[in-house]
């Protein structure tokens, strides 16, 4: 191990976690200085190591630099995933209701476990009218794409921000663009690899400062509610 002579934030033998550029596949890896983060108190090397990358996606779309309302709704689908149990567990901590979709009743158990307020199985329930119900959609984090870009917009109330981050169901979609203009509906996404340098090391900043002190307050308060979460990923790593 070794540090740039230029630096000055880390020291042989600390432990950090790092946004690689493109990937860290390797038993060595070099990364810049300002894109690692400590070691959370009491989360192992091995866990920490799938940290940054969707720390820095989830937080670089939803919260940094944004205005969040105490008790809005937070709308995020593929809660079972890990940007989808990432956006959870934040959007929890950052005081927002987090509504989900997942696509079986032991994945939706465990978006709730994680602090989910309601999580919605798409397999059995539509979330639109859900979302209406509970008076629209803040904020929408969506890897999905295809019919679900118009269902964003439906579920959506005025002023909400609709993040497209991913599109298992395909890019390309036909939609009415009227509903964003009337409900102020802003449209937006990312990719986090081409993004400059100082970008990374600004999030990378916000999120030891505003993101990283929920790890020391999670051990007590969420312990007999990891219980369920914790068991059915043991069932999922038996069924595989």
């Amino acid at each position: 191990m070794a540090t740039g002579s230029d630096q000055t934030q880390w020291a042989i033998g600390d432990h950090v976690c790092a946004l690689t550029n493109g990937g860290g596949y390797a038993e060595y890896v070099a990364v810049t200085a300002s894109h690692c983060l400590p070691i959370p108190a009491g989360v192992s090397e091995i866990d920490a190591a799938g940290l940054p990358e969707t720390y820095f996606t989830v937080w670089s779309n939803v919260f940094f630099q944004q205005q969040i309302k105490q008790d809005g709704v937070f709308l995020v689908h593929g809660g079972a995933g890990g940007i989808g149990s990432t956006a959870i567990q934040l959007g929890t901590a950052m005081g927002l209701q987090v509504f989900t979709t997942a696509g079986s009743d032991e994945a939706c158990a465990y978006c709730e476990a994680l602090g989910a307020k309601r999580a919605i199985n798409f397999k059995q329930d539509d979330f639109v009218p859900i979302l209406r119900e509970a008076g629209g959609a803040d904020i929408i984090l969506d890897i999905i794409g295809g019919d679900y870009v118009a269902r964003n917009i439906k579920a959506a109330r005025a002023d909400a921000r609709i993040i497209q981050i991913a599109f298992n169901l395909g890019s390309k979609m036909e939609i009415d663009l009227m509903p964003v203009m009337l409900k102020r509906i802003t449209l937006t996404g990312s990719t986090l690899r081409s993004r400059p340098e100082a970008f990374k090391s600004a999030v990378a900043a916000d999120l030891q400062k505003t993101a990283w002190p929920f790890f020391d307050a999670a051990p007590a308060q969420l312990r007999q509610r990891l219980l369920p979460a914790l068991i059915w990923l043991m069932q999922q790593k038996r069924m595989n």
